[in-house]
């Protein structure tokens, strides 16, 4: 009988892959633009996801004029088994001046599509909503070439909290779906599949551009991954991005498998022929990689 991973059964006969494939490597961010950038950030104390959860793309990104800001802090209340964010619960309010700092640093980073993503502030029952709101409003009226993709938490199902961040004119509303209900209760513990659907079904209703996101690799199967896409379609999603789980340190899930490209590139043909108008698929993608060409 084989031994469990944090919740995921391994199988004795089978070896968990040890070395990352030829396609899966990237070049180490580096250069003097890279560092100017890297300094902006740290001088307006400001949080990103592509620093946090150890993105691949993060230099080409920033140079293109694409960035994906954290906001609400540093501490997440929940502890998903992909997640490099710390875990525990935040002893700070909400920052009302953080928004002032993203939009800053977007004028000094000549920023073109910001990303704005969070932590989870379970313990707030808004769930930082508010902050969400103000950071879109100030980016729209002091960067108007500025296009705002919000990339949201479930805010634990509050349509009042949703409402507030769309209510801001986002031109992308973004939450991922992340993996198949099947791993829900070891990817992400404290959330729930029909929840995350009920955020694009909602978000859709109201006009806005949707979009979310699967990790591949963390012990799916195929065929439930289709499932989900059909899911994500169902719920007038618009935007699909599909990326490789790589495990950020040794106490995070194992990776089940390294997708081959084929494979992404079947997905993403299912993908156009379900309806997406844009598909990313591709073992280094992320959330937000190429998303200025996705609005």
């Amino acid at each position: 009988m084989g031994s469990v991973i944090q919740g995921i059964p391994s199988d004795p006969q089978k070896k968990l892959p040890q070395r990352r494939p030829e396609w899966l490597k990237a070049k180490v961010p580096s250069g003097k633009e890279y560092v100017r950038l890297e300094n902006i950030m740290r001088s307006h104390r400001l949080h990103t996801v592509c620093e946090e959860a150890r993105c691949p793309n993060m230099g080409e990104c920033w140079t293109l004029g694409t960035a994906t800001f954290m906001i609400l802090g540093d501490i997440c209340t929940r502890s998903c088994g992909f997640c490099a964010i710390k875990t525990g619960r935040p002893e700070y309010g909400l920052d009302w001046d953080e928004p002032r700092r993203v939009v800053e640093a977007i004028e000094l980073m000549k920023i073109r599509h910001a990303v704005i993503t969070s932590v989870n502030r379970d313990e707030r029952k808004d769930g930082g909503a508010p902050i969400f709101a103000e950071t879109i409003r100030l980016i729209h009226e002091r960067t108007p070439g500025c296009t705002v993709e919000v990339l949201i938490p479930d805010f634990k199902g509050s349509e009042e909290a949703l409402v507030i961040v769309l209510d801001a004119k986002p031109e992308i509303l973004n939450h991922n779906l992340e993996t198949v209900p099947r791993l829900y209760r070891t990817v992400r513990p404290q959330a729930n599949y029909r929840q995350s659907l009920q955020v694009l079904e909602r978000s859709k209703a109201r006009g806005a551009v949707t979009k979310t996101g699967l990790m591949l690799g963390i012990g799916e199967r195929t065929e439930e991954v289709i499932e989900v896409m059909r899911d994500a379609r169902s719920a007038g999603c618009n935007i699909l991005t599909l990326g490789q789980y790589l495990q950020p340190t040794k106490d995070h899930l194992p990776v089940d498998r390294f997708v081959h490209p084929d494979e992404f590139r079947m997905l993403r043909d299912r993908g156009l022929e379900m309806g997406f108008r844009h598909v990313e698929s591709g073992p280094l993608v992320r959330s937000s990689y190429h998303a200025a060409g996705q609005v």
